[in-house]
């Protein structure tokens, strides 16, 4: 089966393809103004992906050499994400199904990142625990099958990236926040600075940053001269020591040998490398970089598993900006 995905959640315009589950084929392209705003700006967002998405799309058939006429299915973003950018994707997508004739499937965003790892892995089997950090979103997922999903823990405020981006703010430095914080921590102390490490009693699976964020602008308000790479480094500690303890907690409480870290936080070297030490007796497992961003590969390679099993989306299918995966 062929089957052409399109990501338009948020900033990123992304076609691929996805042939009998490898990916043919995978075009991004993240719209860089956004950073003279500091964040994406969802109406010129919208108006990028229109103006980039049909070119995109023909480039990334003609890089798979195939035609459209090829196609046997369409998948597309139909949530979560930013409403307007949700509805260019998702219209583009429904005419050219009705226009080839052939079948669409809105995919969940989240679910797509989760699956992502099988691009990375293809042994990767059943049960295992997830992971998720992205910009909107900071989850542990129970996954147990294909549709087969437990909620362990999610955020009560900020997401993980969020925290980020938000901290680089702070900062003053450039958007997206985490690549910048990141890089200005490579040569700081993590330890210099203890931040809070809010709900961290009782192996209690869920998260909130907004006080991390808060205590950097404090910190920053009354010690502005203070060594911006310790506070970096420590900001970043402090949001990694979080997110890996509560995985170990989720995999003690499951008896899962198995993790895999999704979204775009997974790209965090410090991240990987911290999990990767720490879960010396499990298996653990990222995505490739290009992968943890948002992108059309996994939105393929999710749509086609559906597809495979004859589950489809009628046309007129809705876009769901809040969309939940349970």
């Amino acid at each position: 089966m062929i089957v052409l995905g399109i990501e338009t959640s948020c900033d990123e315009t992304a076609a691929a393809i996805s042939r009998d589950g490898n990916i043919s084929s995978s075009q991004i392209s993240t719209q860089t103004i956004h950073r003279r705003y500091g964040g994406v700006v969802p109406e010129i967002a919208s108006r990028e992906h229109e103006k980039l998405l049909n070119g995109m799309v023909i480039d990334t058939l003609i890089d798979a050499g195939i035609v459209k006429e090829d196609i046997d299915g369409i998948a597309v973003t139909q949530g979560p994400g930013l409403v307007g950018t949700l509805i260019t994707g998702v219209c583009f997508a429904k005419g050219l199904a009705q226009g080839l004739n052939c079948k669409i499937i809105g995919v969940n965003h989240l679910e797509a990142h989760i699956f992502a790892n099988f691009l990375a892995d293809p042994a990767l089997a059943f049960p295992f625990i997830c992971l998720l950090v992205s910009g909107g979103h900071t989850q542990i997922w129970f996954v147990e099958g294909l549709g087969h999903y437990t909620l362990m823990g999610e955020s009560r405020d900020d997401a993980a990236g969020e925290a980020f981006d938000k901290g680089a703010r702070i900062l003053g430095l450039g958007y997206p926040g985490g690549p910048e914080i990141e890089k200005l921590a490579k040569n700081g102390d993590k330890n210099s600075i203890k931040f809070p490490r809010p709900l961290m009693l009782n192996q209690n699976l869920e998260f909130s940053f907004s006080g991390l964020k808060t205590s950097l602008l404090y910190t920053m308000d009354k010690h502005s001269k203070r060594n911006k790479e310790d506070v970096a480094a420590s900001y970043q500690f402090a949001i990694i020591d979080v997110l890996i303890t509560k995985l170990k907690w989720a995999m003690d409480k499951t008896n899962c040998n198995t993790c895999v870290i999704a979204g775009g936080v997974a790209a965090n070297q410090s991240l990987r490398e911290c999990v990767s030490n720490i879960m010396l007796d499990k298996k653990v497992i990222f995505p490739e970089l290009s992968l943890c961003t948002d992108n059309a590969a996994m939105i393929a390679f999710l749509g086609e598993l559906y597809l495979t099993n004859g589950q489809s989306s009628p046309i007129d299918f809705p876009v769901l900006p809040n969309m939940k995966l349970v």
